[in-house]
């Protein structure tokens, strides 16, 4: 074998589970407040309940769900209070990552941001929430990622796994995909231009308008 050719390691059962069950969290599979039947969901993965109860301990410290004696675990409601503080602690941490990211930005990174714009326009036309959740990560982690600091990378992302389920209420509608859309290629410019103040106020921008259309959702 060689050096350039490795194989790819299949996730472990516990991965698995986690994946299926954040995908099911953002696509409303499992609704905010609904029970997690566990022996259902072991039998619908094909797996045992450990790999699921270990899973669902990661959630739980995520805040995705919440656990309560002789009941078991339920999908966590979706709350303002909670949206605002994880988006004004990703605020100090994302600026953070933007400054150390910029100078590593390349024609890779460039490259990388345009086609999960890409992937993105092709989601939101199909209505496929979980696949444009997913290409909206990798648009920003292709960002993040450039800091040079992994544990700053990761608690961002830890950040992100933990309101997956707002980003979902915020892209059902079309008006705010339309909007995502428009304030990517404004970042995506900023960050051609390697324009660190431009990119981070733009990156406000983006933020704050997803804050306050999913805290009105939220409020009616």
């Amino acid at each position: 074998m060689t050096d350039d050719v490795r194989p790819t390691r299949p996730p472990t059962a516990q991965e698995f589970v986690l994946a299926q069950l954040r995908q099911a969290i953002v696509s409303g599979g499992l609704r905010p407040g609904e029970q997690i039947r566990q022996d259902a969901l072991a039998e619908r993965f094909g797996t045992s309940r450990v790999p699921l109860r270990e899973a669902l301990k990661i959630l739980e410290g995520e805040g995705q769900v919440s656990y309560q004696p002789h009941r078991g675990y339920f999908v966590a409601e979706l709350s303002s209070d909670d949206l605002v503080e994880v988006y004004r602690i990703r605020r100090l941490l994302e600026d953070e990552a933007v400054a150390a990211a910029m100078p590593h930005i390349d024609d890779v990174a460039i490259t990388e941001m345009e086609a999960s714009l890409v992937a993105m326009d092709a989601a939101s036309t199909l209505g496929d929430i979980t696949a444009l959740t997913a290409a909206n990560r990798a648009f920003h982690f292709a960002l993040f990622e450039r800091s040079g600091m992994p544990r700053l990378a990761r608690l961002i992302r830890q950040l992100w796994d933990a309101t997956d389920a707002y980003r979902a209420v915020y892209f059902v509608e079309a008006d705010n995909r339309e909007r995502v859309a428009t304030e990517h290629r404004t970042i995506l410019g900023a960050i051609r231009e390697r324009d660190v103040p431009r990119t981070i106020a733009a990156l406000h921008a983006h933020r704050d308008h997803a804050v306050h259309r999913v805290r009105t959702i939220l409020d009616s």
